[in-house]
């Protein structure tokens, strides 16, 4: 489902003054920017106008949820001005004169209808589904990935955050060039500043060479930011700094570094939530969801399920050799049936599981009974280790131990079965460090699992 509101607004920006006055900028929608850079919405030669000089966003009042919008300032030169007054952030209402140094704007926001044709197949790029929020969701991806524009990708974990930013970068112009993901939430917070922004030489302990960040390295292309509620506030500025001036200053460095590049942002975390309780910036969030979409989950669109399934299965026995099996009625049925709150993931994952398992062969038909327990409820707690299990030759603290190390064992897969194998996820629900599920991991002899 595409979340830019029902409506969408067209944003009006004239030059009044200066070698440019005439000039019309008009977006569709809720940002728009002014600046000499040839990638700003209205482009002015004005001498008194910087490369990116000023930004108009919409925002919401967070108690009336009243719109508004606030004019800024982007590091100009010679400033922004609202009347006479110089400013660098400052509310502005339709039909307010502003200047980018000398030269006076005249803006004008209207609200309009808004509306996208669903997408006529049951498929887009890596994406599958016929149901009409995929279709919905597919109509707007044609739409959006020829553009420039940043996406913001809400959903719940497993719906496929990850393929729709593929597909928006394998439908854009920079399909050939770069395509990067950073996972905030499977970063280390005191690593993922350098992950994203580089560093210099002698940055910081450890630092012994120079390192170019995501953005650099990516730069040309499309980087995908994953979990970005993760991200911690006193970062969030650098990101903000990207987005606005597409320049990266690497920790330690004195200049910054110009990047030419697509972002595209996903969080299972609800972000204009974690705007009204104070966890993240309302101006980057503005500035990341120039278009929002959410993802369904997959108990909302049953009827995507058979084509997943038909998918999966032949993606499973492809890369195994094996001739795909069928699917009773009353398998599919159940599997249509069930919540799958790991969505698709979790299909996909016990779809891989039960051909395995059932060591199918041509003709074979997949029965309910090849996805149990998983489709018949939530994977159980580990229980209490029996007392038969106990040998008598060995000391307290050796049965101790061989106790501790089964229930740990025990804890470990049930977590992971609970998380559909994703790490992140599971470190993240078990409040444990990520590197510290890995060694626990390997410790047990689990990492397949994974």
């Amino acid at each position: 489902m595409a979340e830019t509101e029902p409506n969408l607004w067209r944003l009006t920006l004239s030059a009044r003054t200066g070698p440019d006055a005439g000039k019309t900028c008009v977006v569709e929608r809720d940002i728009i920017t002014v600046g000499k850079f040839s990638d700003c919405d209205l482009v002015l030669s004005d001498s008194t106008v910087s490369r990116r000089h000023l930004r108009i966003a919409r925002t919401k009042d967070p108690t009336t949820g009243e719109v508004r919008w606030v004019l800024s300032d982007l590091g100009s030169t010679n400033g922004t001005f609202l009347g006479e007054t110089r400013v660098q952030e400052a509310p502005i209402e339709a039909g307010a004169v502003l200047k980018a140094g000398k030269v006076e704007l005249a803006f004008t926001p209207e609200r309009q209808a808004f509306a996208v044709p669903e997408w006529p197949e049951p498929r887009f790029g890596p994406l599958i589904g016929k149901s009409r929020p995929m279709r919905e969701l597919f109509g707007m991806l044609a739409r959006i990935a020829p553009t420039e524009a940043t996406v913001l990708i809400q959903g719940d974990t497993g719906t496929g955050k990850g393929l729709v930013a593929k597909a928006i970068h394998q439908a854009s112009a920079r399909a050939s060039k770069a395509y990067m993901v950073v996972d905030c939430g499977a970063v280390q917070r005191q690593l993922i500043e350098s992950e994203l922004f580089g560093h210099e030489k002698g940055a910081f302990t450890g630092a012994y060479q120079r390192r170019q960040g995501a953005f650099e390295l990516c730069s040309g292309g499309t980087i995908f930011i994953d979990e970005l509620g993760e991200l911690e506030l006193d970062l969030q500025p650098k990101l903000l700094r990207v987005l606005d001036a597409r320049e990266v200053r690497r920790i330690g460095a004195a200049q910054p570094t110009p990047v030419d590049l697509r972002v595209i942002a996903a969080s299972r975390r609800t972000l204009h939530r974690e705007v009204e309780r104070g966890a993240f910036r309302e101006d980057l969030y503005f500035r990341l969801s120039v278009v929002n979409l959410t993802i369904p989950p997959l108990k909302d669109r049953a009827e995507d399920i058979p084509l997943l399934v038909e998918h999966f299965l032949e993606e499973v026995c492809r890369t195994r050799n094996l001739t795909p099996p069928r699917i009773s009625s009353a398998t599919m049925d159940r599997l249509t049936s069930h919540d799958w709150p790991g969505n698709v993931r979790e299909l996909k994952n016990s779809i891989e599981r039960a051909v395995l398992l059932s060591a199918v062969k041509a003709g074979d038909k997949l029965e309910i009974g090849a996805f149990a327990p998983r489709v018949d409820g939530a994977p159980k707690s580990p229980g209490p280790t029996s007392t038969d299990s106990f040998d008598p030759s060995l000391s307290f603290s050796e049965s101790k131990e061989r106790f501790v190390d089964a229930r740990e064992r025990a804890y470990v897969t049930w977590l992971l079965a609970g998380h559909d194998g994703n790490i992140s996820a599971a470190a993240r629900a078990a409040q444990m460090d990520r590197k510290y599920l890995h060694k626990l991991l390997k410790k047990h002899g689990l990492e397949d699992q994974a």
